[in-house]
């Protein structure tokens, strides 16, 4: 038996008729006697009975259909509770990020977010492969996530929502001779000593683009994922190295130039599977983030573009 079927078998109790029942339903009477018929296969007694043209309820039937106001009572009083737990302006959200994106938007979120009546969130950070970060949804509400400009998209089990496009520039110290240039080309980078992430992260389709165009393969010294590790590598001497434009914070002996003939280009997405944002609570996070990316990109858009260094991974 199901819902409908007991809802059915109340209202033939209430108005005494299938032709009434199948009006106030807006079904057709064939329809509600199919529905009757599977009940009472599930039933080991009679629930409905002739009297004269008309079907009315035995007494066994009578008996179900006031237990039946009692299912779609606790039914109804179950639906209210959802939706007052998926209207709750204050609930706890769980938000995961890799590195770099957690240190630009964990501190805005949590600023923006603070005081009474605002989500409760439980932040972590979760620097893993591309490949790995769809699985995260079951374990968070949002899971910031990146890859790259011309990368496969994120599979249809999640929702994916860009925040940033984020251009990735070269990194060199202050005084090394390619700071002169405005602009950098696969040509100008190929002969130098390069810090890259470990295989399997998005950057390193790059690091192989820049080598396809320059015609050599760049001479890889150092293998570090954290941007703030990497920063002080380059800074101290130890090569160049892709750094995101907008998330890796600045350091004061680095420069960041753009690099031409290549797509060196990033999204920062939110991923989420669709039943998350059911609840205002997620949602509220969702705007939030929206709100900090076009700070992020607003500030650097203010600012004049000279140096950058970071703090994380990817």
């Amino acid at each position: 038996m199901d819902e409908r079927q007991l809802r059915i078998l109340r209202e033939l109790g209430e108005l005494g008729s299938v032709s009434a029942v199948a009006d106030a339903l807006r079904v057709t009477p064939s329809a509600i006697s199919q529905q009757l018929r599977l009940l009472q296969r599930s039933i080991p007694v009679p629930l409905t009975e002739r009297a004269g043209r008309r079907v009315v309820l035995t007494e066994a039937g009578q008996a179900l259909a006031r237990a039946a106001i009692e299912v779609e009572t606790a039914l109804a009083r179950a639906r209210h509770t959802i939706t007052d737990f998926a209207e709750q302006p204050d609930g706890d959200v769980s938000l995961a990020a890799f590195h770099s994106a957690a240190s630009a938007f964990f501190p805005l979120l949590l600023r923006g977010l603070a005081g009474p009546g605002c989500p409760r969130l439980a932040l972590a950070d979760e620097d893993v492969a591309q490949d790995r970060f769809p699985a995260l949804t079951r374990d968070y509400d949002l899971v910031l996530a990146h890859r790259l400009d011309h990368g496969a998209p994120w599979p249809r089990t999640v929702t994916a929502d860009t925040l940033l496009r984020e251009p990735l520039d070269v990194a060199l110290p202050t005084g090394h001779p390619l700071a002169a240039k405005r602009l950098l080309l696969p040509q100008d980078v190929a002969d130098q000593p390069w810090i890259t992430v470990h295989d399997g992260f998005p950057l390193m389709s790059t690091i192989d683009a820049i080598a396809s165009v320059a015609g050599r393969r760049l001479d890889v010294f150092h293998r570090v994922n954290d941007f703030a590790v990497a920063a002080e590598v380059v800074a101290a001497g130890g090569g160049l190295a892709l750094m995101p434009r907008w998330t890796a914070r600045a350091h004061p002996h680095l420069v960041l130039r753009p690099l031409g003939a290549v797509r060196a280009r990033r999204h920062i997405d939110v991923l989420h599977r669709p039943e998350r944002t059911a609840r205002r609570v997620v949602r509220t996070v969702l705007a939030e983030l929206h709100r900090a990316a076009a700070e992020i990109e607003g500030e650097d858009s203010r600012a004049p573009h000279s140096g950058a260094g970071p703090s994380a991974t990817q």
